[in-house]
């Protein structure tokens, strides 16, 4: 049988909880039994070896990791935990909002992503639909679900992972607006090429990277002009734009006045 195979109705659901502080560990499992009750079996470790030593010999169906452990990581760890289980519900919870870490998390198929601190209601929440999602996969190896059933659960991961991309993106952007960047340095700072990247730019912000990004840096310039005290060329250049006039252009595209009108109403 492979290792985390889903559940049936009548057994209970097992959950290994890893993290390498006592008290963390304590309050997790602690929030989990006084919703869950006897519903969800309990397992511990306090370093990713021992998380893969106890979900191996436990059939884990759900892993709740911490990432940052001593030795092996929760990301290290969860790639072997899906070596062994197609089915596990993989779940981070730490205090590491990185993008690499979100991509690896992705890459071993993770329910989400949670950071510390999360709320008793997220944590709550995630590991309901990790109970339905195995108590559904169990059923589904007795009776398949049909095509359009398997299709909207795949479709429904894949908005997942494209959530979290987006809004990494957005948060890359967000800090580097005012850089010289180009929708290749973006790819390469994130770790994609130029084709996925400008592919994926278009399906999940609905506009090419260069509009988002000269409107993000519209916006931001809209907010300096109400500061008479900035100089509008230097406003050019600290929203990304080191050549004035160019800016100006922008501005003027995209609002219809110059920023000098826009900032006296003209």
């Amino acid at each position: 049988m492979m290792r985390g195979d889903n559940f049936l109705e009548n057994e209970k659901c097992r959950i290994l909880i890893a993290d390498d502080e006592p008290i963390e560990r304590m309050v997790i499992s602690k929030t989990i039994q006084n919703y869950f009750g006897d519903e969800l079996e309990i397992f511990q470790a306090e370093n990713g070896r021992e998380a893969i030593a106890v979900f191996r010999e436990k059939d884990c169906h759900i892993a709740l990791l911490d990432i940052s452990m001593p030795g092996i990581d929760g990301l290290e760890a969860a790639e072997e935990i899906r070596k062994g289980s197609q089915t596990c519900s993989i779940i981070f919870l730490t205090a590491y909002d990185e993008f690499d870490y979100a991509k690896r998390a992705i890459r071993v198929r993770a329910l989400d992503y949670l950071l510390k601190p999360s709320t008793k209601e997220d944590l709550i929440a995630v590991l309901e639909e990790a109970v339905y999602l195995g108590r559904q996969d169990s059923v589904q190896t007795k009776a398949p679900l049909d095509r359009a059933e398997t299709e909207e659960k795949d479709e429904k991961l894949d908005v997942i992972k494209n959530q979290v991309l987006a809004e990494h993106i957005r948060e890359y952007l967000a800090t580097h607006y005012m850089e010289d960047i180009s929708l290749q340095d973006a790819a390469e700072q994130l770790h994609y090429s130029d084709a996925y990247f400008c592919k994926f730019f278009k399906q999940n912000f609905d506009k090419s990277f260069i509009v988002y990004l000269s409107e993000l840096r519209i916006a931001k310039a809209k907010e300096l002009l109400a500061d008479i005290t900035i100089n509008v060329k230097d406003i050019g250049q600290k929203v990304g734009y080191r050549d004035s006039s160019y800016f100006t252009k922008v501005f003027k595209r995209f609002t219809g006045v110059t920023p000098s009108e826009y900032r006296y109403g003209g």
